[in-house]
């Protein structure tokens, strides 16, 4: 079996990014982690600090060997919001990686494949602003 000796992650916390579709506002964020322990008081903050919002959606991985890894659309349509996260983070080839994207709800209705759209692209955009080493 070979092991991974290098992998690629983010060094630090993104700033925040804002991505709007039809006055929903998308606020992505990417955090470095080494354990599951670490996501729930990441998500608990980000709830106090956006009171309004109805989703926070994540996707993280862990590991090289074994990979933990879990995608939670927290109320989205199944494999709307957590999926697209992941995915993103598969083709950026990160690990010990959490992305939480955390939904306001605009009023108009945008569909699954308009959720799937929007998260993937908030966390793009989120991924492209962090720094990979």
């Amino acid at each position: 079996m070979e092991f991974k000796d290098t992998f690629k992650t983010i060094a630090l916390p993104s700033s925040e990014i804002l991505f709007k579709e039809k006055n929903s506002k998308f606020f992505g964020y990417s955090f470095p982690i080494l354990s599951e322990i670490e996501v729930k008081p990441i998500i608990d903050t980000l709830r106090k600090q956006h009171p309004n919002a109805g989703h926070f959606c994540y996707a993280y991985q862990i590991g090289t060997e074994n990979v933990v890894y879990r995608a939670n659309d927290d109320g989205e349509p199944s494999n709307s919001a957590g999926a697209p996260i992941y995915g993103q983070i598969q083709s950026f080839e990160l690990t010990n990686i959490l992305i939480v994207v955390v939904r306001i709800f605009g009023g108009t209705k945008l569909g699954v494949g308009g959720l799937i759209s929007a998260y993937k692209t908030t966390t793009q955009l989120v991924l492209e602003s962090s720094e990979i080493i």
